[in-house]
C-alpha cells in the first residue's frame, strides 16, 4: 500500500525542514548579533536571542512532528490523540506558510510548502479510521461474499431488543 512510504517521506521531509528552519533561524539571530544595529528601536541583542529561540522552538516542533509521522511509518497505525494534532497543526503551518511564500519568496518556495501540506493530509487521510470497522465486518463474514442463504448459513433472527416499526406520526407545530 501507499500508507507506510508516505509516512516514511513526511518524516524525512518534516526532520529536513526541523533541521533547515532551525539553521535558517540561528543564523539570522547571528547575523543580526553581529551587525549590531537598531530596527526601529529594538534592541539588537533581543532580536538576536529571540531569533535564536524561534530556532530552537520551531525546530523542535517540526522534529517531534517527524517523530510522530516515523511512529505511524514503523507502527503502521493511525496517529492518535496528541500524534493527530501535531500533525494536523503542521498541516495548517504549511498551509500558511505557503501563503507567505508565495508573496515573499516565489512560487517554487510556495510549491514546495504545499507538496509539504499534500503529503501531510495524505498521511492522515490514508490512516482512516472507518477502515478498522470496515475489516472488522469482513472478518466477520458481514459482507456479501457468498454467505447467507444460499451458501448454507441460517438466515439471522430479528433483534428482539429494537421495538416494533410502527406508523410515524408528524411532528405538531409549535408556533401558533
Amino acid at each position: 500500500m501507499v500508507r507506510r512510504p508516505v509516512a516514511w517521506v513526511v518524516a524525512v521531509v518534516l526532520l529536513v525542514e526541523a533541521l533547515g528552519v532551525a539553521a535558517l533561524n540561528w543564523f539570522m539571530g547571528v547575523v543580526v548579533d553581529r551587525q549590531d544595529m537598531s530596527l526601529a528601536g529594538l534592541d539588537p541583542d533581543n532580536m538576536s536571542m529571540t531569533a535564536k529561540i524561534g530556532a530552537v522552538v520551531f525546530g523542535l516542533y517540526f522534529a517531534l512532528c517527524a517523530l510522530v509521522a516515523l511512529l505511524v511509518a514503523i507502527r503502521n497505525r493511525a496517529p492518535a490523540g496528541l500524534g493527530r494534532i501535531l500533525l494536523i497543526s503542521v498541516a495548517v503551518v504549511h498551509g500558511l506558510l505557503g501563503a507567505v511564500a508565495w508573496g515573499l519568496i516565489g512560487w517554487t518556495a510556495f510549491l514546495f510548502m504545499v507538496v509539504v501540506l499534500a503529503l501531510v493530509v495524505l498521511l492522515l487521510m490514508t490512516y482512516d479510521r472507518t477502515e478498522g470497522a470496515g475489516a472488522g465486518a469482513d472478518a466477520a463474514g458481514d459482507t456479501d461474499s457468498g454467505s447467507g442463504p444460499a451458501g448454507g448459513d441460517p438466515e439471522p433472527e430479528p433483534r428482539k431488543d429494537t421495538p416494533a416499526a410502527g406508523p410515524v406520526t408528524p411532528p405538531a407545530p409549535t408556533t401558533p
